[in-house]
């Protein structure tokens, strides 16, 4: 259930309303639009009675919401989320550029990409020191050495990080070093993490699971925001079909239909979306024509001695034409690139 009141209420309307909702033994979640404010409801909505709240000071309407989802469904809140990052504003109608290598695999090689990402505009720099791979055998990060490197670049550089959380036991080092930290599609519904995340106030970035449907995404992202932290941007990462000449099938349906049904900003990943690196600007072009409100790329200077994922890199100098691209797409979908249009 949803208690819209203006925006200007006062304070003390504002606490009747949540104190009332506690004494149901719901939970009341304040979410503030461009116009009105919006009381999100969980909990035993169904006992809930309507008239009780439309009747009461400063309330406009009272609107049942009928997804499964919650606080993140467009119902909720029809104005699109747009998170503030040190003024780097993702889910509005600048476009988000995060890139970087798949893993840290030494302090110069993160020194050296996000060196040359800084040049081209990039302000979201993503390197994994915690990997889970497939295999056990395969590289699994730098671990507690990769956080160090990548508070360096951080402090260093003035550059913001973007990596991922294996776990609860290594969060809270990841939530020390990370602007964004990232919930990789391995990950995607383990509750116990969520829930952590969801008490934090880092941003998260959500990647979708390799089978799992855009609902399952987006009641992933529910478990975050029904603890607190509505800083949750989704990403499009591919899913797992039938198909093998590719990594993975990207599916750009996502992005429209979460557009429609979410209010959270929506990035795509066609680095692992695709897996082949000459393939990956394409599908990014593709991604920005079907609404996205940004990219996460991986780049390497040296692709084909990365330690992981190197087939499916973009070189800084295959990236500096990408973004050229992009900036020419950007206008005729309503978009700006004006972050990284100085270094051209």
């Amino acid at each position: 259930m949803l208690i819209i009141m203006k925006l200007d209420s006062p304070r003390k309307d504002i606490e009747e309303v949540k104190k009332k909702l506690i004494e149901k033994n719901c939970v009341p979640h304040e979410i503030p639009g461009a116009s009105k404010l919006g009381i999100g409801i969980t909990g035993p909505t169904n006992i809930l009675i309507e008239e009780e709240f439309a009747s009461m000071d400063s309330v406009e309407e009272v609107i049942r919401v009928t997804k499964p989802y919650k606080l993140v469904s467009r119902e909720m809140k029809s104005d699109n989320t747009i998170i503030d990052l040190n003024g780097l504003k993702v889910g509005g109608n600048e476009l988000t550029i995060i890139a970087g290598p798949c893993s840290v695999e030494s302090r110069q090689q993160v020194f050296d990409i996000a060196g040359e990402l800084k040049e081209m505009g990039i302000k979201l720099f993503r390197a994994g020191a915690y990997k889970p791979r497939s295999s056990p055998y395969s590289f699994q990060g730098m671990k507690e050495k990769g956080v160090e490197y990548l508070l360096d670049v951080k402090k260093e550089l003035g550059i913001m990080i973007v990596t991922e959380a294996k776990d609860t036991k290594s969060l809270p080092l990841i939530a020390e070093a990370a602007d964004i930290i990232q919930i990789g599609a391995r990950n995607m519904q383990n509750f116990s993490l969520l829930e952590e995340v969801g008490q934090l106030k880092n941003t998260i970035l959500l990647k979708r699971g390799m089978a799992a449907t855009i609902e399952d995404l987006l009641m992933s992202a529910e478990y975050i925001l029904s603890k607190g932290n509505f800083n949750v941007i989704l990403c499009e990462r591919g899913i797992r079909t039938f198909e093998t000449m590719t990594r993975n099938t990207l599916d750009l349906n996502a992005v429209p239909m979460i557009k429609k049904n979410s209010h959270l900003p929506i990035i795509v990943d066609p680095s692992h979306g695709i897996g082949i690196w000459d393939k990956v600007p394409p599908m990014a072009m593709a991604a920005i024509a079907c609404g996205a409100d940004g990219l996460m790329i991986e780049a390497h200077n040296h692709p084909d001695k990365a330690l992981s994922d190197g087939f499916q890199s973009l070189t800084p100098k295959n990236l500096k034409k990408l973004l050229e691209k992009i900036e020419q797409l950007a206008p005729i979908v309503d978009r700006k690139m004006s972050n990284y249009a100085a270094v051209y």
